[in-house]
């Protein structure tokens, strides 16, 4: 059996514009005044023609549609992806169909074009519940106009997640975990919950740079809120499943597992990056980072990517090692050895000794000790 299958086959799509650039994102996204949606149409039908072509008859597990912004794409562009994906794949009875949304960019009869199109999950980006740290993000919508998202969602779709950020400027643990328990009473079936990183290319990282990003957490703090998440969430019946994303039991995002268990994923949009399987061999995708020179390549190649390459095995099984260990079901050792990768049992040993690491059967797992130093037990591990 081909290893991708212990991982499945999703298809990855960017949408690339923006209303505007949140000062923390180092995303591939733009601000565009026009956007040509029939043109975008035809460009994603094109490479996934393409990408067809390449892995036919496979069963289709997941579709992505991520950005960027994709609440702002057209309601007949997100139908004829899927109906370009169906046209190349057999779909799984259980496909999910993944878009994600700003709260200020959504209304009734875009959501239901989108669900009548054949989405599935909505995905939405509140990121903070107070209007003052909306803004500091960047963020153009209010905390109602969120709740009214949040809840013209759940009519309109099977299944709802939506993402914050904590480790804020100025926020203290008392204050994240009354954001934690609202968050809670709001929440479906999925949280994303993600430490502020500061990104160096963004405004933040700018900011940053300068000394004029004053407020942010120190380290023992952050640690404190990643701890504390972990305690209330698993309470509420929604536990970690990977480092900053929790779930009801089975309400797991198929897409994003389909990354973490090294399986495939076609990818087309500006600066998607995509995994393929071709005739034994992995290949690494990258699209044509900027979205009028990446439309410009379609027209005029039939091509929208300016990478690939083939994976060495250790790039494959290091890979695997570093997607698969942020799991808390783990990473699965005779994959890894099939892949030709090796641990250093002195440092394997060390790892667990110290609490941080549990050789469990045929699994390694980092400890509930262990995953808030993961960095550090992924290059223990990787070394």
């Amino acid at each position: 059996m081909e290893d991708w299958r212990h991982g499945g086959f999703g298809l990855y799509v960017h949408w690339p514009f923006c209303a505007s650039k949140c000062p923390y994102c180092d995303f591939n996204s733009h601000v565009a005044a026009t956007i040509d949606h029939a043109r975008w149409a035809e460009a994603y039908r094109s490479e996934i023609a393409r990408l067809g072509a390449r892995v036919p008859g496979r069963v289709l597990n997941s579709i992505f549609f991520g950005g960027g912004t994709p609440s702002l794409m057209a309601t007949d562009t997100v139908a004829a992806v899927i109906e370009a994906a169906r046209d190349q794949w057999a779909f799984a009875n259980d496909i999910e169909i993944t878009l994600e949304a700003n709260p200020g960019s959504v209304d009734a009869a875009r959501f239901q074009g989108y669900a009548g199109a054949g989405v599935n999950r909505l995905s939405l980006g509140v990121q903070a519940l107070n209007d003052s740290d909306l803004r500091r993000l960047g963020r153009m919508h209010t905390v109602a106009e969120a709740r009214r998202a949040f809840d013209l969602a759940k009519s309109c779709f099977e299944r709802v997640s939506f993402d914050l950020i904590y480790a804020r400027q100025d926020q203290d643990a008392a204050e994240w975990r009354k954001e934690l328990r609202e968050a809670l009473s709001m929440a479906v079936d999925h949280l994303s919950l993600y430490q502020l990183t500061i990104e160096d290319g963004t405004v933040f990282g700018a900011r940053h740079a300068k000394g004029k990003l004053r407020g942010l957490p120190g380290d023992d703090l952050s640690a404190d809120m990643y701890l504390e998440t972990q305690d209330i969430l698993a309470s509420a019946g929604m536990p970690a499943y990977e480092i900053s994303n929790h779930a009801a039991a089975e309400s797991e995002s198929l897409h994003n597992l389909i990354y973490w268990r090294q399986g495939d994923w076609a990818a087309v949009g500006p600066g998607a990056h995509g995994r393929l399987s071709v005739a034994g061999t992995r290949l690494q995708t990258v699209a044509e980072r900027m979205p009028g020179a990446w439309l410009s390549r379609v027209d005029r190649l039939g091509c929208g990517d300016v990478e690939e390459e083939a994976q060495s095995e250790d790039d494959v099984s290091t890979e695997y090692l570093l997607m698969s260990m942020r799991l808390v079901e783990g990473m699965d050792l005779a994959r890894y050895h099939a892949k030709g990768g090796e641990l250093d049992t002195r440092r394997v040993a060390r790892l667990v000794s110290d609490g941080l690491l549990s050789m469990d059967g045929d699994r390694a797992k980092a400890t509930a000790a262990g995953r808030p130093l993961l960095n550090y037990v992924l290059r223990e591990m990787a070394a």
